[in-house]
């Protein structure tokens, strides 16, 4: 079984001030280069991705998101946001990929 961690759980911050929210892997990642990704949902709408392969961002994602971690396999993955909006509010969620036994498991 894989486990993912995300701290902290909640995050109070202040407009223009960095936030860094870590993700660690009960496994390392088996995929490489790292099958991380960072996901942003605020209240009302639909997941959206923001981070993939732990540190490249998806089309239409700020520069002020950025992700970072071990370039070919790891366990711990950070998401930092650079100077955070209002509009930054929201759930975030790490997300890892492991091939298993021949199957694709996502945690």
């Amino acid at each position: 079984e894989i486990t993912v961690t995300q701290t902290p759980s909640v995050k109070t911050a202040t407009p223009g001030e960095n936030v860094v929210m870590s993700c660690k892997l009960s496994k390392d990642s088996t995929c490489g280069p790292p099958c991380v990704a960072w996901y942003l949902q605020k209240p009302g709408e639909a997941l959206k991705l923001l981070i993939y392969d732990a540190s490249s961002r998806q089309s239409g994602t700020s520069s002020r998101f950025s992700g970072s971690g071990s370039h070919n396999y790891g366990t711990d993955f950070i998401l930092t946001i650079s100077g955070v909006q209002t509009e930054d509010t929201g759930h975030y969620y790490c997300q890892s990929q492991h091939y298993i036994s021949g199957t694709w498991m996502f945690t």
